[in-house]
């Protein structure tokens, strides 16, 4: 792990469980949608800011680093002034496109009875 930024939270993983594994990757608030805003073509970081208005600039710088350090995003930094910052998915990020997807459909199938019930 990077010894400049490290995480709040443990890596917790009894048994060397695959679900608590995902879950300690992208598994909190904002990852997924980091991700899925990601490979949207919002891959700056005031793109992102803009399109997750509830994230503050701390959480999101966080979740970017650590985004990075697990494999899931790179960072192009472009030499110029003022300097230019893209984010783009890795191949591993590429990989998690089915479960962003399956969440989706389950969201919109399940949307409008959650919000009935309050």
């Amino acid at each position: 792990m990077n010894t400049k930024h490290k995480r709040k939270l443990k890596e917790y993983n009894p048994n060397n469980c695959p679900v608590i594994y995902s879950l300690n990757k992208i598994g909190d608030r904002w990852k997924l949608l980091i991700i899925h805003y990601v490979k949207q073509g919002y891959n700056r970081y005031s793109t992102l800011q803009r399109v997750i208005p509830d994230i503050s600039r701390q959480s999101l710088t966080n979740k970017l680093r650590e985004l990075e350090e697990d494999g899931i995003l790179d960072r192009v930094v472009f030499a110029q002034i003022p300097p230019k910052v893209e984010y783009h998915l890795t191949e591993v990020g590429l990989s998690l496109e089915p479960i962003i997807i399956e969440m989706s459909k389950w969201g919109l199938k399940y949307v409008n009875p959650i919000e009935e019930c309050k």
